[in-house]
């Protein structure tokens, strides 16, 4: 049974204005640049207190990119701040070439990604970061799941030493992990034991992950429910072990099917366990403008979408 309740709402975005403030106050090598938006990624605490380390280059998110290599080959660690579509996309060349091949201290952080941003629309949407970002050698691609975890999140990139895509978004979200959930890069964070089948979730779809578990334990399923909070490296050996357990799995993500966690947890079982897997995400589709709740159930990312695959594996396992 998932004994996991919400104790609020706070948007993902919060905790990572908050988390770059709190580090910044511990490591004098944390600069912090932003391409125009320092409201939506809540920079501004930052900025008030360390304004000779932060740098707004404006509508130039290319340059940004160029500039942030630089800093970290004098030996800064920076951060830099846009819009999720604006950090991959628009940028693909700069970070493949200044920052990735060389493996540049340089931390990329995207808000307002997926399609929970509701109704900037299908320009300001992205569901395809995951997937650019995950097959550039060496970076390192987080996804949290609420506010506390994307804060712990902004603290621990800052030990790592190379290129990290974190990826938080826009609206208020609710806040469940505790300060007994631990946050470490590459290391799964298991949220509920079970045996009929495995539920691994990621950013915004582990909140409807819980509520699916809730509702399926009534029905007699017990769901082993992990929280895949970094997609790269990815825990192996977590997965592994739980769906040697459950024998079928079912993924949830607010991203495309093509390219995001799905793929790469299908990949590993398909060499080393082979199982039935289905998967919650978007299907080969550019978003729209409309309310968090209008496109997260149009694109069938709800806790009832988790329920109706967790029914069709158990059929196939």
């Amino acid at each position: 049974m998932i004994n996991i309740e919400s104790y609020g709402k706070k948007a993902t975005r919060n905790g990572f204005g908050d988390g770059l403030h709190e580090i910044g106050k511990s490591n004098p090598d944390i600069v912090a640049l932003c391409a125009d938006l320092v409201g939506s990624l809540k920079m501004q605490s930052f900025i008030n207190d360390f304004p000779e380390r932060f740098y707004q280059v404006g509508v130039a998110e290319a340059n940004m990119m160029g500039i942030a290599a630089g800093l970290a080959t004098s030996g800064k660690i920076p951060y830099t701040g846009t819009f999720a579509n604006f950090s991959t996309g628009r940028v693909y060349d700069q970070i493949r070439q200044s920052i990735a091949y060389s493996h540049k201290n340089v931390k990329i952080c995207a808000s307002h990604a997926g399609i929970s941003l509701g109704e900037d629309g299908a320009t300001h949407q992205i569901m395809e970061d995951i997937g650019l970002m995950k097959m550039l050698p060496g970076m390192v691609v987080i996804n949290p799941c609420d506010y506390l975890q994307t804060k712990r999140a902004t603290m621990a990139i800052a030990e790592y030493y190379g290129p990290v895509y974190l990826r938080f978004g826009r609206p208020g979200w609710p806040m469940f992990t505790t300060e007994d959930h631990e946050f470490k890069i590459g290391k799964a964070l298991q949220l509920s034991e079970g045996t009929d089948v495995s539920i691994f979730a990621t950013g915004h779809l582990v909140w409807p992950a819980i509520e699916a578990g809730k509702k399926l334990a009534q029905m007699g399923i017990s769901v082993e429910l992990i929280n895949i909070h970094t997609i790269k490296p990815l825990d192996e050996d977590a997965i592994l072990d739980s769906v040697s357990k459950t024998s079928c799995v079912v993924v949830a993500e607010e991203h495309q099917l093509l390219g995001g966690l799905g793929g790469s947890i299908a990949q590993l079982l398909a060499e080393k366990l082979p199982s039935p897997i289905e998967f919650v995400a978007a299907r080969d589709t550019f978003g729209e403008s409309g309310t968090t709740n209008e496109l997260m159930k149009k694109y069938r990312l709800t806790d009832d979408n988790v329920i109706e695959a967790v029914k069709k594996i158990l059929k196939r396992k």
